[in-house]
């Protein structure tokens, strides 16, 4: 029995790994004279209207009597972006060129010109795809008055290649056929073969936009973000100085004072909480499953944008880029045990099974209930971006068979080698009462103020993010992410010291949810960003296309938000810590009495 179920968990395994990993095309992109080239057709939909897709058959267009081909999906990256390719029965053979001939004819009833109407009326266009090169085209136009409407039948096509290899591909549409219901239009095709230089690893550059990814504005960006990291250190180096110096010259003036005057005198800020600091943060459960979370959202980030500057994904089978994070991702499982499941033992947490699941399920949760709803809409409007049962099947198994078990994996290991507390002072038995403070001093003032500085460190290259996911450009410049990416986490750390400091010193120490909520706060105010995005920088329309766009945007930003809080809070923690450890090897025996654990953290 034990041997049958090892036998049906290996051949889960083995399913689920088979649709999740990126694969490589399947065929070496190289031909024979007259070997036959599939133009396959992928989609349609409206152009203001990304997202909002359709089978391309779903318009009325004919088909010739030729042989079919099914087309499955290969990567679960295929099926989440709703490709859904269908064989277009065209004949074309390698370097045989085709002259303007008929292929089919469309008897244009009236619900079949009230669809291409409504089609043209809403600028719909379509894609096809030759040998995993993208072309586009245009179903239709109105005329000036936008009485008459026109279908283009005539699709002109005119293939590159460098020896056996095809490098380019264009579409003309031709043949302007004004509709009148009860006609019969005629739908032709050519095929122009030519010789290109173009080398067969640079096919995909004329897809990409250096004019608006590497634009002036995108370097001075970046320079700024330097320049913004550089002054931010400084202020908070200067501000944290001068408070020590201060607090340093009280302490002194303190030593020449008698034992009775001494203790007369009036302790404040930092000094009285160092009994409280290390007290473990409230609601441990869920603070550890996020802080876990944002882990490994960091982790599979940096790996992305890695293999992203590595090695052109865009130019590998279509969908490969969301193949690879699904997979990085769910790699990544064991650092969200590990740190979360760590975290979790050090605040002296028991029901560390119960935190296991919260941490490996929390981000799948909110990704798939986010698509689950928007699945509702998507299949109401009959859209090819419906996700089949069969793929939510798939996620399903990742997440059980992949992501929980390696999620166990690192939540033994950091329960093991990291999960005892290590608190560097005591903590006292009796919490001490928070003392009333200036409104501005309040952990959600703190928290709503901690995410501007990051948010205006990123908020240029959320423009150009946002325009590769919602306006279909590829995003290729990922060095300026790595970049971006450095600077943010370096902000943050330095945001959440300075947010931490300002509320130990109002003798408030709940400083684990502040920091954390400082950092996460950035998300909000990506999302915010989002609808200035949606107003005023796309001509978006309709209940699917803005349910898809608010509730992906939300995810994004929540995942955003989680790991900024989980750096945050991680580098915070480790400045606190690192400040007690400088305590005890000090040989100053003034230091020794004067600085409290948290005093020496300024430094």
């Amino acid at each position: 029995m034990g041997l049958f179920r090892w036998k049906i968990a290996s051949v889960v395994l083995t399913t689920v790994l088979s649709v999740l990993l990126p694969v490589r095309a399947e065929h070496e992109h190289k031909y024979e004279d007259n070997n036959e080239v599939l133009l396959w057709m992928n989609t349609v939909g409206p152009y203001h209207n990304r997202q909002e897709t359709y089978k391309y058959f779903s318009l009325p267009f004919c088909v010739s009597l030729r042989r079919t081909i099914d087309h499955y999906h290969k990567t679960l990256g295929d099926a989440l972006q709703g490709i859904d390719m269908e064989f277009s029965s065209l004949d074309i053979q390698f370097k045989d060129e085709v002259l303007q001939g008929t292929y089919c004819e469309i008897d244009l009833d009236k619900a079949k010109n009230d669809a291409f109407v409504y089609a043209i009326k809403n600028h719909y266009w379509y894609q096809m795809y030759i040998d995993d090169l993208p072309i586009w085209g245009i179903v239709g136009e109105a005329d000036e008055n936008g009485d008459d409407y026109y279908l283009w039948t005539y699709k002109k096509l005119e293939i590159g290649y460098n020896e056996n290899r095809i490098v380019d591909v264009n579409l003309t549409s031709e043949g302007k056929v004004k509709l009148v219901p009860n006609t019969r239009i005629s739908m032709s095709y050519s095929v122009k073969w030519k010789k290109s230089d173009v080398k067969f690893e640079d096919r995909f550059d004329k897809y990409l936009d250096p004019s608006f990814f590497q634009h002036r504005i995108h370097w001075f960006s970046i320079f700024n973000s330097f320049m913004m990291v550089i002054f931010l250190v400084d202020l908070v180096s200067m501000i944290l100085m001068r408070t020590l110096r201060k607090d340093y010259a009280r302490y002194s003036k303190e030593e020449k004072m008698d034992d009775m005057d001494r203790d007369l005198g009036d302790e404040y800020g930092l000094k009285q909480v160092h009994g409280d600091v290390f007290r473990p943060s409230s609601h441990p459960l869920i603070f550890s499953s996020l802080i876990g979370s944002g882990c490994q959202i960091f982790s599979a980030s940096l790996i992305v944008i890695i293999l992203g500057m590595i090695e052109d994904l865009y130019t590998d089978k279509i969908g490969s880029m969301l193949n690879t994070a699904i997979f990085v991702y769910a790699a990544t499982s064991p650092v969200n045990g590990y740190f979360g499941g760590s975290l979790y033992a050090k605040q002296g947490g028991r029901r560390w099974i119960k935190q296991m699941f919260i941490g490996a399920f929390l981000i799948p949760a909110m990704v798939c209930g986010t698509a689950f709803f928007i699945n509702f809409i998507a299949i109401y409007y009959h859209s090819s971006r419906a996700i089949s049962f069969g793929t939510m099947v798939v996620v399903c198994c990742i997440c059980f068979f992949v992501i929980l078990p390696l999620n166990l994996v690192g939540t033994i290991l950091g329960r093991k080698l990291s999960g005892q507390p290590n608190s560097p002072c005591r903590v006292n038995a009796v919490p001490r009462p928070i003392p009333e403070k200036k409104w501005f001093m309040e952990p959600a003032v703190i928290v709503c103020l901690g995410g501007i500085i990051p948010f205006g460190l990123i908020f240029i290259e959320m423009y150009f993010i946002f325009a590769s996911f919602w306006a279909d450009k590829i995003y290729y410049v990922y060095g300026f992410m790595m970049l971006v990416l450095m600077f943010l986490c370096i902000v943050t750390v330095w945001v959440t010291i300075v947010c931490t400091s300002f509320l130990l010193n109002a003798e408030d120490y709940r400083w684990q949810w502040t920091s954390f909520l400082s950092g996460a706060s950035t998300g909000v105010y990506v999302y915010m960003y989002s609808f200035y995005y949606y107003f005023f920088k796309t001509k978006m329309y309709g209940l699917f296309q803005t349910s898809f766009y608010f509730g992906y945007m939300a995810v994004f930003s929540t995942a955003l938000g989680i790991m900024c809080g989980a750096v945050g809070y991680m580098g915070t923690s480790a400045f606190i810590r690192s400040g007690r450890t400088e305590l005890k090897n000090t040989s100053n025996p003034l230091l020794k009495h004067i600085l409290t654990p948290m005093d020496v953290t300024v430094l």
